[in-house]
C-alpha cells in the first residue's frame, strides 16, 4: 500500500491514474486531493494542458456533488487562466493549430459561463472574436479562402455570445461574400450538393444581416433546387440510397426556406420511396443501414408535421440501436420545422449551436441545447416531445 503521504513525490501521471481509481472506489475525498497534486505536478513541468484540463474536471466534481459555485470556482478559475495561456502560446505560433485553439476558447467561456461570471465571459467571448477575426484576415491575405472562412466562423460565434451587432454584420458580410464565390465554383463544376449544402450555410449568415425575411427563404429555396437537381441525377444513376439522403436535404431547404408546398410534396415522395429502401434493407439483413435510413424517413415525416408517424419510425430505429446522436438528430428535425412554422430567427440561431456540437462530436451539450430550446416553447413541442420519451422509455411529462 502507497504512502499517501509520499504520492508528491510521483510522477503526476501516475498521480492522476491513482486519483481517478480512488473517486471510482468511493474514495473522493481523497481522490480529488490526488488529483489536486497531480494537476499541481503537471502544472510545475509545464504540462498546462494536462493541468487545465484536471483542473476543469475537479471544479466540475465538486460543483455537481455539492451545487456550490464558490467550493468549485478557485479549481475551475485556475482551469480557464491556464486555457487563456495556450491561447497566448497557440496564436504566437508559425502554423496555428485551429483544432486546439478552438478547443482552449471553449472551454474558456465555458468555465465562465458555469460561474455565472458574466463580466468575464463577455470580456474572453470579444477577445477571442478580435484575435478569430485578425487571423481570419491574415489567412484572406494569404489566400487561404477555407481557413479564413473556418476562422471568420469562428470569429462570429463570439461576436453572438456577446451580442455584438457590427461584428456579427461585418463577419456575416464576409462570409456571404467568400462563401458566394465558392458556390460559384462549385456550380461551374456542375457540382449541384456542394453549392447546395454552401447555399444551405450562407442562409444562416444572411439570416445574421436581415432576419428570418425573403433573403433568408430565397437562399434556402436556392439551396433546395440545387439539392433536388442533385437527387435527380443520382436517381438517373440508380442510386437510391443517394437519391433519398438528398431529397431530405433539399426538403428541409424547402421548409426553411417556407416554401411548403414543394417541401410537402417531396415529403411524400421521399417517404414512399424510404419504406421501400427500409424494407430491401432489412430483407437481407442490413440492420445498421436500415436504421440510418430508417431516421430520414422519421426526418420526412417530421417536415410533413406526421409527428405520431416519425415517432413511431423512430422507435423502430431505437430497436435497432440507441445512442445520443439519434436523439439529437430527431430532435434538431424538430428544431428545424418549429423554426419554419414560427419564422423564427432565434431558433435559427439554436440549430446553429446544435451543428457546431455536432461538429465536435459533443452530443450531450447538442442534446441539453436542444431540451432547453424545448422548454422555453412547451406550448409548440409538448406533445411531440411527450411522444418521443414515451418511444425512449423517459418517465417524463
Amino acid at each position: 500500500m502507497r504512502n499517501l503521504a509520499l504520492l508528491g513525490t510521483e510522477p503526476p501521471e501516475d498521480l492522476e491514474q491513482i486519483g481517478f481509481r480512488k473517486i471510482t472506489n468511493g474514495k473522493a475525498g481523497e481522490g480529488l486531493k490526488t488529483l489536486l497534486q497531480a494537476a499541481k505536478g503537471y502544472e510545475s513541468r509545464g504540462y498546462m494542458l494536462e493541468a487545465a484540463r484536471i483542473y476543469r474536471y475537479i471544479g466540475m466534481f465538486m460543483l455537481n456533488r455539492t451545487g456550490s459555485l464558490e467550493k468549485s470556482r478557485p479549481p475551475l478559475l485556475k482551469s480557464a487562466y491556464l486555457y487563456i495561456r495556450l491561447i497566448s502560446d497557440e496564436i504566437e505560433k508559425e502554423e496555428v493549430n485551429l483544432d486546439r485553439l478552438e478547443d482552449f476558447c471553449m472551454n474558456v467561456l465555458e468555465i465562465f459561463s458555469t460561474l455565472n461570471d458574466t463580466r468575464n465571459l463577455h470580456k474572453y467571448a470579444r477577445e477571442f472574436a478580435q484575435m478569430y477575426e485578425d487571423l481570419g484576415d491574415a489567412y484572406y491575405n494569404a489566400e487561404d479562402i477555407p481557413t479564413s472562412i473556418r476562422v471568420y466562423e469562428a470569429s462570429l460565434r463570439h461576436y453572438r455570445v456577446i451580442k455584438d451587432e457590427e461584428g456579427i454584420r461585418s463577419i456575416s458580410e464576409k462570409l456571404v461574400t467568400l462563401y458566394g464565390k465558392m458556390a460559384e465554383e462549385r456550380l461551374e463544376k456542375n457540382d449541384h450538393v456542394g453549392a447546395a449544402d454552401i447555399f444551405f450555410r450562407v442562409a444562416f449568415f444572411i439570416k445574421d444581416l436581415f432576419g428570418y425575411d425573403l433573403h433568408f427563404m430565397e437562399m434556402m429555396d436556392t439551396a433546395g433546387k440545387n439539392y433536388e437537381k442533385a437527387s435527380k441525377l443520382s436517381y438517373a444513376e440508380g442510386d437510391l440510397d443517394r437519391t433519398t439522403e438528398l431529397l431530405v436535404k433539399a426538403q428541409y431547404a424547402y421548409l426553411l426556406g417556407r416554401n411548403f408546398s414543394r417541401a410537402k410534396l417531396l415529403g411524400l415522395n421521399v417517404s414512399r420511396m424510404l419504406y421501400q429502401v427500409v424494407t430491401a434493407y432489412k430483407s437481407i439483413g442490413e440492420l445498421e443501414v436500415a436504421a440510418k435510413k430508417l431516421m430520414e424517413l422519421s426526418k420526412a415525416l417530421i417536415a410533413l408535421g406526421k409527428f405520431e408517424n416519425a415517432v413511431d419510425v423512430y422507435k423502430s430505429v431505437l430497436e435497432i440501436s440507441t445512442n445520443l446522436e439519434h436523439k439529437v438528430e430527431v430532435r434538431k428535425s424538430i428544431l428545424e420545422y418549429l423554426a419554419a412554422s414560427k419564422s423564427d430567427a432565434g431558433i435559427l440561431g439554436v440549430i446553429e449551436g446544435v451543428d457546431f456540437y455536432i461538429k465536435k462530436g459533443r452530443y450531450k451539450e447538442a442534446l441539453e441545447l436542444i431540451e432547453n430550446t424545448f422548454s422555453r416553447h412547451l406550448d409548440d413541442v409538448a406533445g411531440i416531445r411527450k411522444l418521443l420519451y414515451r418511444a425512449e422509455g423517459v418517465a417524463k411529462e
